[in-house]
């Protein structure tokens, strides 16, 4: 009963929750044993490292690490903004 009206919580929900856990860094970074496995927000820290950084690699490597997060927004939004904004109607 409460279900169909609270889904546009429930999404905003989600799409936070999904953004916070893509977008970890410490975590990932203590228990990553070897570079196999490794996250995006790892490499791109990975690319950072030196005297010298290849700002396009960089800006290339940060564009495809949003590409999901969009997607999810995209996909999402109307029940997001409802979510947010705490209406019922959709």
């Amino acid at each position: 009963m409460f279900v169909p009206i609270m889904a546009p919580t429930y999404v905003a929900a989600l799409t936070i929750t999904f953004m916070n856990s893509w977008n970890s860094y410490m975590w990932p970074s203590i228990i990553m044993l070897n570079n196999d496995s490794v996250t995006m927000p790892l490499l791109i820290a990975n690319l950072m490292s030196g005297y010298t950084q290849d700002y396009g690699l960089i800006l290339l490597a940060v564009s495809i690490c949003t590409i999901p997060a969009i997607i999810i927004f995209t996909v999402l939004q109307r029940y997001f903004t409802a979510g947010i904004t705490g209406s019922v109607k959709m």
